[in-house]
């Protein structure tokens, strides 16, 4: 242990170092990956983001509009059923990352326009159209306006609007009238479309008045039985009518049944017509989720000949 050019080490030297809460560089370096990756990948199949087909829900996450597509299919997999093979578990996957998204119907997502320009290297880049600031990461917080779907800087926005109420101040109209600042309307500033305030969501937001701003905007849309991209939301048009009628039904707020043959007639005639209601919400409920114009004309001319031929079999039934 001596004279061979080597050192003894003390306990302070092997003893490892504690743990320590991390610092404000690191809390940023961490930050900046993270939504340097979610301005990048899809969130539900992590595949590279198509800057020409992205698509944004209510809470600002990104996606890509295919896989929105495909896992919005009838035969997309069931998170609950477990596959074999690395494509199954890759489809069950997306399957369980779409069943937590939240997402239902193509209404539930915009499409997303980015201004797009070639830098030095050839490279596609995401820009605000006004300030020409780049988009996609931390350094830059971004907005997208709904229904149009145009994305800006959200500083640029601020200004904007900041300058179109003083603007309006100057001129003698009182902005104070409205009930809710996020009532007010204003213009895109690359089409000219007419929003609300409360229509211009963030994307990727990480501070939480911006987390809460959309989860208010969602609550408020649902209660005016309004999807994400402003149309109607049939599905709530569809509970109320259910629980109407079974209220009715409960109640005996329609007309008395007649006893006898003449009741039991009724009751066959009023079902084959909620059988035939059903059908045709199911065949059109099919041709709205294809996108294709195409495979959506083919798909109702094919359910429309399965429908003849029902009812051909059931008259040639009868008559026997």
């Amino acid at each position: 242990m001596g004279n061979d050019g080597g050192s003894i080490p003390k306990r302070r030297e092997l003893v490892k170092e504690a743990a320590r809460a991390p610092t404000s560089s690191e809390l940023k370096a961490t930050a900046l990956e993270s939504l340097t990756h979610a301005w990048t990948t899809c969130r539900i199949s992590s595949a590279p983001l198509d800057p020409h087909n992205t698509v944004a829900d209510a809470r600002g996450q990104l996606y890509n509009y295919e896989t929105i597509l495909r896992c919005l299919l009838p035969g997309a997999a069931d998170p609950t059923t477990g596959g074999e093979g690395e494509g199954e578990e890759r489809q069950t996957q997306e399957a369980a990352a779409f069943a937590r998204s939240g997402i239902r119907s193509l209404k539930d997502v915009v499409k997303l326009r980015f201004n797009i320009r070639k830098d030095d290297g050839k490279r596609e880049v995401r820009t605000c159209p006004v300030s020409m600031r780049e988009l996609g990461g931390a350094a830059t917080r971004a907005v997208y306006v709904v229904p149009c779907g145009h994305v800006f800087a959200e500083a640029i926005m601020k200004e904007l609007l900041a300058t179109e109420a003083e603007e309006k101040n100057n001129k003698g109209k009182d902005t104070t009238d409205a009930a809710d600042n996020k009532m007010k309307m204003s213009r895109c500033p690359e089409c000219s479309e007419a929003f609300a305030l409360r229509d211009m969501v963030p994307i990727l937001p990480v501070d939480e008045p911006d987390v809460e701003k959309c989860a208010a905007r969602s609550d408020e849309l649902r209660t005016l039985g309004l999807a994400h991209n402003l149309k109607k939301d049939k599905s709530a048009g569809g509970k109320k009518k259910k629980r109407k009628a079974t209220e009715e039904e409960d109640g005996g707020g329609g007309a008395p049944v007649e006893s006898g043959k003449d009741g039991e007639r009724e009751r066959e005639s009023r079902s084959q017509k909620e059988g035939k209601k059903k059908q045709k919400r199911d065949r059109d409920d099919i041709s709205s989720r294809i996108n294709n114009s195409m495979t959506a004309t083919l798909t109702a001319k094919v359910l429309a000949e399965q429908d003849e031929r029902n009812r051909q079999r059931k008259l040639a039934a009868a008559v026997r």
